[in-house]
């Protein structure tokens, strides 16, 4: 059992170091992209289906609250989060408009769509992501090796290079961390 954790470990920790090498240039430039629309006063939005749902939540909270170093409270939304909300577009629109119709409500010129797949391929998802780039917010998403499709779709795309939901997941919500870090500094570094 012990090569099983340490099997687990060590693939992780390769596909986060892998991702890292691959994408510290455009995670530096979208950590400055965000940090200029907190500082225009706009907001991020976040969402995903399931595990990536929770990572939304979870980084929107690390904004809304603090990372690290105590500071202003930073607008941010996770949007699979108010089940009113995801009810009734469901039932009245069909799942596949969760996210569009809540990007087109909250969404505005100059904020920050974040898109978390795995697969890439979610159709409410995609459909997210149309409505946000319509709108005129700054789009990146977060996904896997065979996502392709939501990659493409946006401005900032970070392509985990793995196919193992549970590796994707863990290196996302490392990258979440890592942006949260890095905009906080850049925030409080700037305001100094």
């Amino acid at each position: 059992m012990n090569d099983v954790v340490l099997a687990a470990f060590t693939e992780s920790a390769s596909v986060k170091t892998q991702f890292a090498r691959e994408q510290a240039d455009r995670i530096l430039q979208a950590a400055k992209t965000i940090s200029a629309a907190f500082r225009d006063g706009r907001k991020v939005l976040l969402f995903g289906n399931g595990g990536s749902a929770t990572d939304a939540a979870h980084i929107a909270a690390e904004f809304v609250g603090r990372y690290k170093r105590e500071r202003h409270p930073l607008p941010a939304i996770a949007l699979a989060t108010d089940i009113a909300a995801i009810t009734c577009i469901a039932n009245d629109y069909g799942f596949d408009e969760l996210f569009a119709r809540q990007v087109r409500a909250h969404g505005q010129r100059g904020d920050i769509a974040i898109a978390i797949s795995t697969s890439g391929n979610s159709p409410n998802v995609l459909k997210g992501v149309e409505a946000a780039a319509v709108a005129g917010l700054t789009t990146m998403a977060w996904t896997g090796s065979k996502g392709q499709t939501l990659a493409g779709m946006v401005t900032y795309p970070f392509i985990v290079p793995s196919a193992v939901t549970a590796r994707i997941q863990e290196c996302h919500i490392t990258l979440g961390h890592v942006f949260c870090e890095l905009i906080e500094e850049e925030l409080l570094d700037t305001a100094s």
